[in-house]
């Protein structure tokens, strides 16, 4: 990767986003081959960039299918050697989270690579007027050509109605690698999930694991909502090809007491589908102010308590494929309350620091 660092340096921060380098641009719908769109488990039968089936079987809350219009670890992969690339974006409303960058919202940014190789580097996001829903931005431009691949992370915060990647007309344009295996890693949860509070799509820890474990990844984080009704494990349990199931919605509980209710029926439905797929149950990560206000400590560990014991029944009557995993240092250590924002979802460190907690975790269970 360190051949890339020159070009990296060659985009111009200032430069304004309909200006080019090159004299024609060719615009592409990432619908059609050779693009790969990756994050969206019905993708395939429905074409449309949502996290959920648009008629999912049963009821689901109408926050969670609202949400599930989101776009969060949602991308487009594909290889080039154009020396330039732009987005055309036309998302389904503006970004509206005062406490949430709009790049995190409804911004695209982009990773670029050796062919066949991991991980990715950073190489920029899109920059637009957060009142508008449709912008286009030149992500590089003047680049030596060269064969790359690139993954373009989509909105966290926000739907996408459509999206246009713009290349060197006269640019070669090829498949991305392939994944290890058509599994999948399913992860399922919160706000924090779904990328909040990040300051770009790539550095929620779905994303950055992403780039780490060569497999799919679908997020399936509810923003407040996902709050383990049993509709949705059901909808869960349809995605074929799971390679592991992360549980993660412990935070979005207004109770211990419907915790203990919904998260064993969960394992449940999905155990019923899926008798054998690995099933990762984390604590969540600690509140930064947890030493000042005792009470979160308390519910923190009371709900860490049921996981693990609930962990240990399960294994006891005989399913191996069920794990704890402690969240409580995925923050780090004595600084762990540098990394939120609001003293619960994390900054672009705590997501970093979730990831690289959870990497070897994920790698010993796939």
């Amino acid at each position: 990767m360190e051949s890339m660092g020159n070009e990296l340096e060659r985009y111009d921060p200032n430069m304004r986003p309909n200006e080019r380098t090159d004299s024609a641009v060719r615009w592409y719908s990432p619908l059609k081959q050779p693009f790969h769109i990756a994050g969206f488990a019905w993708f395939k039968q429905e074409r449309i960039y949502r996290r959920l089936p648009t008629l999912p079987p049963g009821s689901i809350p109408n926050a969670v299918n609202r949400l599930a219009e989101h776009t969060a670890g949602g991308q487009i992969r594909f290889q080039s050697d154009s020396s330039s690339l732009s987005v055309r974006v036309k998302l389904k409303g503006k970004a509206d989270m005062t406490h949430m960058p709009a790049t995190g919202q409804c911004g695209v940014d982009c990773y670029v690579g050796l062919p066949d190789t991991m991980p990715l580097q950073f190489a920029n996001s899109t920059k637009y007027d957060r009142t508008l829903t449709e912008y286009e931005c030149a992500l590089y431009t003047g680049w030596k050509r060269s064969m790359r691949s690139i993954v373009l992370n989509m909105p966290l915060y926000q739907g996408v109605e459509e999206i246009w990647v713009g290349l060197d007309d006269d640019a070669v344009v090829s498949t991305p690698p392939r994944y290890a295996s058509d599994k999948k890693v399913i992860i399922y949860g919160t706000s924090i999930t779904q990328g909040g509070c990040a300051s770009r799509p790539g550095m929620a820890y779905t994303n950055i694991l992403s780039r780490r474990i060569p497999l799919e990844f679908l997020n399936l984080g509810f923003s407040g909502n996902g709050k383990g009704e049993p509709e949705v494990a059901e909808v869960v349990s349809r995605i074929e090809d799971p390679a592991c199931l992360i549980v993660d919605y412990e935070g979005n509980c207004v109770s211990t007491e419907l915790f203990h209710k919904t998260l064993p029926e969960f394992i449940r439905i999905y155990r019923a589908a899926h008798p054998v797929t690995p099933i990762l149950i984390p604590s969540r990560i600690r509140y930064a102010r947890e030493e000042l206000t005792p009470h979160l400590y308390e519910m923190r560990m009371e709900r860490k308590l049921f996981e693990q014991a609930l962990v240990r029944e399960l294994r006891e009557q005989g399913d191996l494929n069920v794990y704890f995993f402690d969240g409580s240092k995925s923050l780090g250590g004595a600084d762990f309350f540098e990394c939120t924002v609001d003293g619960s979802h994390p900054t672009d460190l705590g997501f970093l620091r979730m990831a690289d907690a959870l990497e070897p975790v994920l790698k010993t269970l796939l």
